[in-house]
């Protein structure tokens, strides 16, 4: 790993900041390093420029310097390729982000030797459906969801698994999530937590109008075909809480395990449950377990 493209979230002042750090330890320790042009030409090195676009042809790893949400979006982008990726945690909650802005150089000198292990994350294919005709279609690591826009106006969400129905849920919608995107959106409207290894689809209703309507843990290559139908004209489908596209009734949202997946460089003494105890409740020990034992 030898060569190294830097993505930086220009919206995060910081972010300008390390990734000058991050130039120079990858280049005092003999290595490449690539950045997106415009990022090249402000620090006085635009024979570093490359396209976003060319990193996956050039570059072994991509350093992501942003938040989750940044992270996403170039997970979305490079998701064909599987280029590894490295977050660097310049957001709040960073979840999927590995590494910390106050540890660049152990950082940098664990990927160039090959410290470190890939997680394979799965994603999800979406496709929007209006009347026999696929109108949009994206690529999601964290979920796909369906919601309405509208204040205190329900949808009914329709959902069908390879041609068996599976249930109706009227609400605010619902949430089609992958393992990694247990944590996110899923999670706050009551879902599981999900070991990312896992392979399985995530069925979360949004505020469901209905006492019975509980989260569904799914097969991974079941295919979910969910019809949406409202009063009115107020819903939408987001891919990653980041894209979104207007729906309308009796559209067809169909979700299914992606052929591509996500690359993510973990440490190896760092585990899930780890981050979970840290980013979600706030404790970074074992709660006293030394002294119990």
């Amino acid at each position: 790993m030898n060569r190294i493209g830097i993505s930086v979230n220009k919206g995060k002042p910081k972010a300008r900041v390390v990734a000058r750090q991050l130039v120079w330890l990858i280049e005092e320790r003999g290595a490449e390093v690539y950045l997106e042009p415009d990022i090249a030409a402000e620090m006085d090195r635009p024979e570093l420029g490359l396209p976003l676009d060319q990193f996956p042809d050039r570059v072994d790893i991509v350093f992501v310097l942003g938040g989750d949400g940044t992270l996403l979006g170039i997970a979305r982008r490079f998701a064909k390729s599987r280029v590894p990726i490295l977050g660097f945690n310049l957001g709040h909650l960073g979840f999927l982000s590995e590494a910390e802005p106050d540890s660049l150089s152990s950082a940098v000198e664990r990927v160039l030797a090959g410290d470190y292990i890939i997680e394979e994350r799965m994603m999800l294919d979406a496709e929007v459906i209006r009347d026999g005709r696929v109108m949009e279609t994206s690529v999601a690591l964290n979920d796909v969801g369906i919601a309405k826009g509208s204040f205190s106006r329900m949808i009914t969400c329709t959902v069908f698994m390879d041609g068996a129905y599976l249930g109706t849920y009227s609400g605010d919608g619902l949430i089609v999530s992958t393992p990694t995107g247990s944590t996110a959106y899923s999670l706050s409207c009551g879902g599981p937590i999900v070991w990312p290894g896992l392979q399985t689809l995530l069925l979360t209703p949004i505020c469901p109008h209905s006492l019975t309507a509980r989260p569904m843990v799914l097969p991974p290559d079941g295919i979910l075909e969910i019809r949406v139908s409202s009063t009115h004209r107020d819903m939408g489908l987001t891919i990653d809480g980041q894209l979104g596209y207007r729906l309308e009734v009796d559209d067809i949202i169909r979700v299914s395990r992606s052929r591509s997946v996500t690359s993510l460089i973990k440490w190896k003494e760092r585990t899930f449950f780890e981050v979970v105890r840290k980013k979600l409740q706030g404790n970074g020990g074992e709660d006293g377990w030394e002294d119990k034992k």
